[in-house]
């Protein structure tokens, strides 16, 4: 690929409000927290402004609230150089909300989080008829489930019959009709969503599997999805189409302080990679060293790397010397 691809983002915006303790409360309880923190993010915002800030123009569809909060982040957006002209002020509700627990006790580093989302489910299918005409201008749809679901499935229905790769991650899990799944060509849940979609058991520790991964992935794929991209923590991803499964590793940091984001930083940089004209493992491998710089930052939005990032620690780390190459489209 020779120009620099588009990528369009229809989701959510959530205002984070981030609570640190050594551990989470028990029902009933009252513990001290050591910090608090707000943060914009939201899983679609997420993404959107990794996608930006790895290089590559970034179109964000959503809706917040006509207040502070909607204020501070459509400018966090814009300020990452996210093009927000199809972000919608809603007057009828507040802008989202991320409630996030933060626990960083003797078992590391691990996160809760309550989302209320407020203004994102003012986004109907109505607000979308600029889509028909502008679908073709980009190389993937990136979708979550913090909008309405008749939302999502409008959306995936005009990328799919354009012929635009529809990646959507099914987070928070919820039901996914068949319908959906016949438009979507990437899903990425991590291990628990991939478990709630499919009914494959985790283990004791939430983890998949070898062969609980690949039955989950069969599950899907034979729903119509033909690239299932399952997150797997400290474990790296997995991608599984028709030809098997194929692993990539996690990088390791030595400095994680908060997950949060994480999982966006990945989906974003996979498909900024992956509309780059990277191979799916490429783009994976690209994502993983993305979402390692993402934990070790605080907050949702401010820990999304940049593309100068991303491409310091894959040379650190020995990255293939082809795969850094091909990168520079980016730059």
């Amino acid at each position: 690929m020779n120009k620099k691809p588009r990528i369009l983002v229809v989701g959510s915006f959530m205002m984070d409000l981030v609570a640190s303790a050594e551990r989470a409360p028990e029902l009933g309880e009252t513990i001290i927290g050591h910090n608090f923190r707000t943060a914009p993010g939201g899983k679609g915002a997420n993404q959107a402004v990794q996608a930006a800030r790895l290089g590559v123009p970034t179109r964000m569809a959503g809706c917040v609230g006509d207040d502070a909060f909607g204020k501070e982040m459509v400018a966090a957006l814009n300020a990452s150089g996210v093009d927000t002209h199809y972000v919608k002020t809603s007057g009828a509700h507040p802008s989202g909300v991320g409630h996030i627990e933060i626990q960083t006790g003797a078992g590391g580093v691990q996160n809760r989080i309550i989302v209320v989302p407020g203004a994102n489910y003012d986004l109907k299918p109505a607000d979308l008829g600029w889509l028909q005409s502008e679908i073709g201008h980009y190389d993937i749809v990136i979708m979550q489930l913090e909008l309405e679901m008749e939302t999502i499935e409008a959306v995936a229905e005009i990328a799919h019959e354009a012929g635009v790769p529809v990646m959507l991650n099914p987070a928070p899990a919820a039901p996914l009709s068949d319908r959906l799944l016949s438009c979507v060509t990437f899903l990425s849940p991590n291990e628990t969503e991939a478990a709630l979609l499919t009914g494959v058991k985790t283990d004791a520790e939430g983890r998949l599997s070898d062969e609980a991964l690949k039955a989950a992935a069969e599950v899907l794929m034979k729903k119509g999805v033909p690239n299932v991209i399952i997150t797997l923590g400290d474990r790296g991803a997995a991608v599984c189409t028709a030809a098997g499964v194929e692993k990539v590793p996690c990088v390791k940091m030595d400095a994680v302080c908060d997950p949060t984001a994480a999982g966006d930083s990945f989906v974003g940089a996979f498909c900024a990679g992956y509309a780059a004209g990277l191979s799916i493992p490429e783009a994976l491998t690209f994502a993983v060293h993305a979402a390692a710089i993402t934990v070790c930052g605080h907050g949702a939005i401010p820990s999304l790397p940049t593309f100068d990032k991303v491409l310091a620690l894959m040379k650190e780390r020995g990255a293939d010397k082809d795969l850094i190459k091909k990168l520079e489209v980016l730059k």
